[in-house]
């Protein structure tokens, strides 16, 4: 895999959830790095979020680091868990790092103080380990309930010169779009300015991250952060319009990784809503069905249940008149008119419904608008996992 230039990686094993694994990540780069990130809506955000918030507003052009615990998610810790985050930062001046100069992000348990005892003992390890490990060891290191190390990258050649883009991101539960649920980075080697590369970042999210779900629930301590230090070549132009979909394909991939790696998930839907009378309204019937856990549990048994995908659309609040509705599912047209199209749909279906992942398209009939929403099936194995989750 070709890794961006001027960036190195390291990971230490805390023992912050159990031992044994690595599970704390680092990201440095060799320069200043332009830095970009998204974070969640969630109302209750967590400590890691509002620092990250604060460090990337302050200087956007100079952050020279990613620093990403597991196990713990420093979230609804209050005063004493934003105080704390910001000592882990300090703790890594032995790395030769300023706290201004780290962005953190951490994942795991909500409510759990953060044990600092633990990060005082992996920070030596995450000096010594740094520039030994690679982007997989790192992209280990910061999964809970991944089943895999989710990896993108992708090289492109400007007018300047070639740059390379890698990313790496984990999520499989607690999955819903409202700006990026889950914990996601971007590595880049082209210098750009960083006010577009916070504007393309935001873009790629929206059509990546954001159009994902897995249960509905949008997590405290969603993030998708990105560097790019300029290592390889300056980016300007016509340029950007290059990158920038290097960008979103690197997105995408890894937003797709979530959705197939979903929490107990067998199979990804693509809900591909057209015919919208506005974006807004595209998102509503999108994500009603995805989110729908009676169409995703007919999506998990290889039930054709179109009955379930309308009376979702029907209470997803986008305006539509029922009669001009189409459904297909893999292609086939199984409702129109307000009726269900005959035929013997279990037979027709039956292989269909099989594969690793289904197409549901919807027309709306009431405009132009259109949007396509990745979302997985439901099983006894993810309430198994979240029921399970703390013990």
């Amino acid at each position: 895999m070709n890794i961006p230039s001027g960036f190195r990686f390291s990971t230490a094993q805390c023992g912050f959830k159990r031992p044994g694994r690595a599970d704390l990540a680092l990201v440095v780069s060799d320069a200043p790095a332009a830095a970009a990130g998204v974070f969640t809506t969630n109302r209750f955000q967590a400590a890691p979020v509002l620092v990250a918030r604060e460090i990337l507003a302050a200087s956007p052009a100079g952050i020279r680091a990613l620093v990403v615990n597991s196990g713990q998610a420093n979230a609804c810790t209050g005063q004493e868990g934003i105080d704390k985050c910001r000592a882990t930062l300090e703790l890594l001046g032995a790395l030769g790092l300023k706290p201004a100069e780290i962005l953190p992000a951490s994942t795991g348990v909500i409510g759990d103080q953060l044990k600092m005892d633990l990060w005082e003992l992996g920070v030596p390890s995450l000096r010594d380990n740094l520039g030994r490990v690679g982007l997989v060891d790192v992209a280990r290191a910061v999964m809970t309930t991944d089943t895999f190390p989710k990896i993108a990258a992708r090289e492109v050649a400007l007018g300047s010169g070639t740059v390379r883009l890698a990313g790496f991101c984990k999520g499989a539960g607690m999955i819903c779009p409202n700006m990026a649920t889950m914990l996601g980075f971007i590595l880049c080697d082209a210098g750009v300015d960083p006010a577009w590369w916070q504007a393309a970042l935001k873009r790629c999210v929206d059509r990546s991250f954001n159009a994902i779900t897995v249960d509905g629930d949008t997590s405290t301590n969603d993030c998708v952060l990105a560097l790019a230090n300029g290592a390889a070549a300056p980016a300007a132009g016509a340029d950007l319009e290059i990158l920038e979909e290097a960008l979103l394909e690197i997105c995408q991939d890894l937003a797709y990784m979530i959705v197939q790696d979903a929490e107990g998930g067998t199979r990804v839907m693509r809900v591909n809503v057209s015919g919208a009378a506005s974006m807004a309204d595209a998102q509503l019937a999108a994500r009603a069905v995805g989110n729908s856990p009676l169409v995703k549990t007919a999506l998990y048994g290889r039930d054709p249940n179109w009955g379930r995908i309308v009376a979702a659309l029907g209470r997803s609040g986008a305006s539509f008149t029922p009669e001009a509705v189409v459904v297909r599912i893999a292609g086939l047209t199984i409702f129109r008119q307000g009726t269900p199209v005959k035929a013997d749909w279990d037979s027709l279906l039956a292989s269909a419904l099989r594969r690793d992942t289904v197409d549901i398209d919807i027309e709306l009939g009431a405009g132009g608008a259109e949007l396509t929403l990745l979302a997985s099936d439901f099983t006894e194995e993810y309430i198994k996992i979240n029921a399970e989750y703390r013990t």
